[in-house]
């Protein structure tokens, strides 16, 4: 077993204790790819995948948020289908992380933080657990805890969710 598939699987023994997923959004919901038309519309791919991932958070009492440097309708959109809250036009991540945390009575360490790229770095380095998609870049899967097996916009918040699910039912199998 590689080095980091030996942390990956060590970390997850510490998840029990996270209440809140973080999520960026293109590059980690997405491919980090956008097709646009002629007129400037854009559009992009997620998976369903991730959709039913948030069902199965809330089932173990995790919420997520998206937390983007874009201001994107398509953002909105999906974070609204999701109905989870979506935070746009964010230009200190690390910032804004401590302020919602702060507001909301939630440690960093509990938080499961996403992301993909170099705009997300300086918020992962504050979050409890640092997650990247398998195909993130290196300085930010430099620092993570958890490289995902699967590429950004195919089911990276599925992993994450399927993940929590199995540490939080084992831990809650163990209470008397």
């Amino acid at each position: 077993m590689d080095v980091k598939r030996m942390k990956n699987v060590m970390q997850k023994e510490n998840w029990n204790c996270v209440r809140l997923v973080v999520s960026d959004f293109d590059g980690v919901m997405t491919d980090n790819r956008v097709l646009m038309d002629e007129e400037g519309k854009e559009y992009v791919t997620v998976s369903r995948a991730d959709g039913q991932a948030i069902h199965i958070l809330r089932s173990v009492g995790i919420d997520l948020i998206i937390m983007s440097t874009e201001n994107n309708c398509v953002v909105k959109k999906r974070a609204e289908k999701l109905k989870v809250k979506c935070i746009q036009s964010v230009s200190d991540k690390a910032k804004c992380l401590k302020e919602y945390c702060n507001e909301n009575r939630i440690p960093l360490q509990n938080i499961a933080y996403i992301g993909n790229d170099i705009n997300d770095y300086e918020a992962m380095c504050i979050a409890g657990i640092k997650i990247v998609p398998h195909d993130a870049y290196n300085i930010v899967k430099d620092i993570a805890d958890y490289v995902t097996e699967t590429n950004g916009g195919y089911g990276v918040i599925r992993e994450v969710a399927d993940i929590l699910y199995k540490q939080n039912t084992k831990l809650a199998s163990k209470k008397p």
